[in-house]
């Protein structure tokens, strides 16, 4: 197991199957496992505002037993009056571990160099394996499986997108991604999961037909057009994007049994109607909820390197 999740390639294939194995475990019994790592404490920095991270990752400190203490960027001397390195070598003193949820990978990735304490990666601009995970323990409680399901990712190759090409890279399903054309996810990504798919099973597909991606899925996911630090470019992406909406009748050519995944936060009427949002095929609030069990398994296998669960109730 990884000393920190900087991206869903940190955990690797067999990371995420233990990791899924022990959420599972942990929603059985409701999230209560008070004395896995009683007097542990996380620290939350929080560059970005959220409300699922924040909460899920407090709420999962507290069902561990632990003590989350959540920091604002600008409540920190970090990168002005102190260095990156020195801040996570005085956090790592103090923390059993450190959730960080910001703007640039390379921030993360200069923490974990020098905390001695396990990282998370709650969202940067590049990544967002929390939420990744969340989808995919989703997706296997809704099939069973995740090996050979087609889901069809439509919008911008952001963040969520990235980390949902890794998750089928090491985990064997289809990612049929649509994006209108100049918002492709990052190439490099997308090679490397697709060598990982090689072995794996499973692809990645690239196109800009919403319509020929959801052909056929299993599921169909979708994100906000403008995430944060592109409020700018909010007006401009609503026009480029206008013909990417998840709606009933593009919903109608997925499969029978296809289910809608939503990160969230979703912005009703643009990314997704309400008619899909609050139909019978949503599970956005199944995968909200399943951001609690995730983290607590994250957090409990990097804090204690246990991973077959020997602590938990």
């Amino acid at each position: 197991m990884t000393d920190n999740l900087l991206t869903l390639d940190s955990l690797g294939r067999d990371g995420i199957r233990r990791t899924l194995d022990m959420a599972f475990h942990i929603k059985k019994v409701g999230g209560m496992t008070r004395n896995a790592i009683p007097g542990g404490r996380i620290g939350l920095i929080f560059d970005k505002p959220s409300t699922r991270t924040r909460v899920s990752f407090e709420a999962a400190a507290w069902g561990l037993g632990m003590l989350p203490m959540t920091l604002r960027g600008d409540e920190l001397q970090m990168g002005s009056s102190e260095s990156v390195a020195d801040t996570a070598r005085v956090l790592s003193r103090y923390l059993s571990a450190l959730v960080i949820r910001t703007f640039k990978q390379s921030l993360v990735e200069e923490l974990a160099r020098y905390a001695t304490i396990p990282v998370i990666n709650a969202l940067t601009d590049d990544h967002h394996p929390c939420q990744a995970l969340a989808d995919v323990m989703t997706l296997e409680e809704e099939f069973k499986e995740l090996a050979g399901l087609r889901v069809a990712f439509v919008g911008d190759g952001n963040n969520v997108c990235h980390s949902l090409i890794q998750a089928a890279g090491h985990l064997g399903f289809t990612l049929a991604i649509s994006t209108p054309p100049g918002y492709e996810p990052n190439p490099e990504i997308v090679a490397a999961a697709g060598a990982s798919c090689r072995v794996n099973g499973g692809g990645i597909e690239l196109g800009h037909d919403p319509k020929a991606a959801v052909r056929g899925a299993d599921a169909v996911y979708t994100d906000i057009w403008a995430s944060m630090g592109q409020e700018k470019e909010r007006e401009e992406r609503a026009r480029i994007f206008a013909g990417y909406c998840v709606d009933a009748d593009l919903m109608a050519q997925a499969a029978p049994r296809a289910i809608f995944l939503h990160c969230l936060p979703a912005h009703r009427g643009s990314e997704v109607t309400d008619e899909v949002m609050d139909g019978p095929q949503s599970r956005v609030w199944d995968e909200a909820e399943n951001r609690w069990y995730t983290e607590q398994a994250l957090l409990y296998m990097l804090i204690t390197g246990d991973e077959r669960g020997e602590r938990l109730g």
